[in-house]
């Protein structure tokens, strides 16, 4: 007689969870090869990669496409800025819409990138079939209906952050 532990089920639960860890394990040791290349996480990173693709963009179609809240985009905004790889620029047309422009350190830090700034996770959901993706979508939604606690907030974090070691205090 099986017991639950070897039932199918519990079996197949075990492989996909397995699956999880082996995404997320991923996803850390790319973002780990990022800030060792990069010198700074896959969220400046990603920053930077869409301030390339459009210069004297603003910030708040920055965080819309980066899926973030607008002020945790402004914080990475500044901390770019203020480490020397953007820069802002006024629009002449409307003095009050700054627009975002790569330094020639941002261009180098983009230089050493290993792959997708934004993360290996999102770029293989973009390779996935329209209907695998779909299918996806919706079992995730049922799996995280069965989560007994869930932290909504964490779906506007970027994965860099997410998947981030905790620093000492002292840093």
């Amino acid at each position: 007689m099986k017991t639950k532990a070897e039932s199918p089920r519990s079996l197949l639960a075990l492989e996909v969870l397995q699956q999880f860890r082996l995404i997320y394990g991923s996803m850390r040791q790319y973002f780990r090869l990022v800030e060792e290349r990069c010198g700074m996480s896959g969220s400046q990173m990603w920053v930077l990669q869409e301030v390339q693709r459009t210069p004297e963009i603003g910030i708040n179609e920055l965080a819309m496409r980066m899926g973030v809240h607008q002020s945790t985009c402004s914080l990475l905004v500044d901390k770019l800025v203020t480490q020397g790889y953007l820069v802002k620029n006024r629009q002449s047309a409307d003095q009050r819409r700054v627009g975002l422009c790569l330094t020639e350190t941002g261009l180098n830090a983009l230089a050493a990138l290993p792959g997708p700034a934004e993360g290996i996770l999102p770029a293989a959901l973009a390779e996935l079939p329209d209907v695998a993706l779909k299918i996806l979508h919706l079992n995730l939604n049922e799996l995280i209906r069965n989560l007994p606690s869930k932290d909504s907030a964490c779906a506007g974090t970027p994965l860099a952050e997410i998947t981030e070691s905790p620093r000492p205090k002292d840093e």
